[in-house]
């Protein structure tokens, strides 16, 4: 047997070292820094998934923390467009600046790097993965908290994120029609198959207020979302409401301006308190 080297690739012995799983985790920009990293899921698209990590990011940023998002959802990116940020990240040979919101929150999505922000990203599977994980391993972040608004469903593009980036935790995003049982036990699986921590449960959508007498509406029903989560022994964060006010804010590019308060017991659980 020939002296070992470590370089697997050129030896066809079927050693223990060989046998072992290989953590598939890319490495941080050595030039980056970044505190705490949490995902932002579901188990379907259309419930608001970027919504709360927008919400969130200002939330922490509020709070006095340096946030970044990663937009991980490479072929429906809406990070800059809720904050107004347009324009192409620049670089330099230590890596990819993050584009800064107004109010200082650092952010990287597909639609920061195209000739024009409305051109659709027609690429394959692995290509999409391999740029998400750019993101994390070329980008120069520095934040205490990053935000990963990860793609619908559990494909091999959520599969990577949760392989390639060091997740401390996700926090599962559904709405309260009758599919958020199997939408959130779907999401929980996954997180559990991969090993990451839950954080809780944000249901969206989940009532209307009424302009005239101030009384919450439950037009999709009530309830079945804090029945999910008392199911999967999880924490119900946030209910948080469909507001014309704060559409009209995102749509204007204005999310830093929101007013409401649905996600600080979220932030809370996120400072460990």
């Amino acid at each position: 047997m020939t002296e070992c080297t470590h370089d697997c690739s050129s030896c066809g012995e079927s050693c223990a070292e060989r046998q072992e799983p290989q953590s598939l985790l890319k490495e941080l920009n050595p030039k980056a820094r970044v505190g705490k990293v949490y995902g932002i899921v579901s188990g379907k698209g259309g419930v608001g998934k970027s919504m709360v990590t927008c919400q969130l990011a200002v939330t922490m940023r509020r709070r006095g923390y340096s946030v970044g998002i990663l937009d991980a959802d490479v072929t429906g990116p809406s990070i800059p467009k809720a904050f107004g940020v347009h324009g192409q990240a620049v670089g330099s040979e230590d890596g990819i600046y993050p584009m800064v919101s107004r109010s200082g929150i650092q952010m990287v999505s597909t639609n920061l790097l195209l000739a024009n922000e409305t051109d659709p990203v027609i690429w394959r599977g692995p290509v999409i993965s391999g740029m998400v994980q750019q993101f994390w391993t070329d980008v120069l972040w520095n934040c205490d908290y990053l935000f990963v608004d990860m793609p619908p469903g559990t494909g091999d593009v959520s599969l990577s994120v949760f392989q390639s980036i060091p997740l401390d935790g996700i926090v599962t995003v559904a709405s309260p029609q009758e599919l958020v049982s199997m939408v959130v036990e779907k999401a929980v699986k996954m997180a559990e198959m991969m090993e990451v921590p839950i954080v809780g449960i944000v249901e969206n959508m989940s009532y209307v207020t009424c302009s005239d007498c101030g009384k919450k509406l439950h037009i999709f029903g009530e309830g079945k979302t804090a029945e999910a989560a008392k199911r999967h022994n999880l924490p119900l964060l946030a209910e948080m409401p469909l507001d014309p006010a704060l559409a009209a804010l995102t749509d204007a590019g204005n999310i830093e301006e929101f007013q409401g308060s649905w996600l600080d017991v979220a932030a809370d659980r996120l400072e460990g308190k």
